[in-house]
């Protein structure tokens, strides 16, 4: 097992004290990988070296599984339960499902790569060191979640939930964000700039800690103005 975590390279690293610091992102070397013998999960089981392809997990029970070194590739995972899993050192790529649950669940030196997901569960999950690169995630919730060094990179985001969440150096690059809720979230060194669409449902007024680009500004000016309770008229 060898990995490491490099900073992103933002365009705000290194620049000064006012500049945004970037997020670690991580760099998962898996060692060589046994094939997983089939079946099925197995609450509290213990995963490692392991690699699961095209396996179909839906409505499976995995609750407080470990999944270390691991490469998932290819798998469903509609409704499946695993509150309290602990991901760690491993990359998912292609997984599908709708109904994931996830909640409370520990990821760390994730990369996660062309999901196509819907509903998923993360609430009250921590995120460290993770990758999400490419795809679809539709409602992910991740409410009252704790995320540091994060980045989402070229995938869209259908009305993402972030309320109550903590953000420290997350990152969206290249990435569509539609209809995001960051109501009574808390962030701290948040890149935005590489987000189009940025779209704001909630939590307009929790963006402090975040970094926008002058173009963005002008397209959140009517929902700063809202916020705000200011009425923009054209002169008479």
């Amino acid at each position: 097992m060898a990995r490491s975590a490099t900073s992103g390279g933002g365009r705000g690293a290194g620049r000064g004290p006012a500049a945004v610091r970037a997020a670690r992102r991580p760099e998962v070397r898996l060692p060589p990988l046994e094939p997983w013998d089939g079946g099925e999960l197995e609450p509290d089981g213990d995963y490692d070296g392991l690699e699961f392809r095209d396996a179909d997990f839906a409505g499976q029970d995995g609750a407080g599984a470990r999944f270390m070194d691991c490469a998932l590739t290819g798998c469903a995972l509609d409704e499946v339960s695993m509150p309290r899993a602990r991901l760690l050192d491993s990359v998912l790529t292609g997984v599908r499902g709708v109904g994931t649950d996830l909640a409370e669940a520990t990821l760390r030196d994730v990369e996660l790569h062309d999901a196509r997901l819907g509903g998923t569960q993360l609430h009250g999950a921590v995120l460290e060191r993770v990758l999400i690169r490419g795809g679809k995630i539709d409602y992910l919730n991740l409410r009252r979640s704790r995320l540091k060094d994060v980045v989402f990179e070229g995938c869209v985001l259908v009305e993402p939930d972030f309320g109550g969440a903590r953000l420290e150096r997350v990152a969206f690059v290249g990435c569509a964000l539609k209809e995001a809720d960051f109501s009574a979230a808390t962030l701290t060194d948040v890149d935005l700039r590489g987000a189009a669409p940025l779209e704001l449902a909630r939590g307009v007024d929790r963006l402090s800690g975040a970094v926008v680009s002058p173009a963005q500004l002008l397209d959140l000016a009517p929902v700063l103005a809202a916020q705000l309770g200011m009425r923009v008229l054209a002169e008479e």
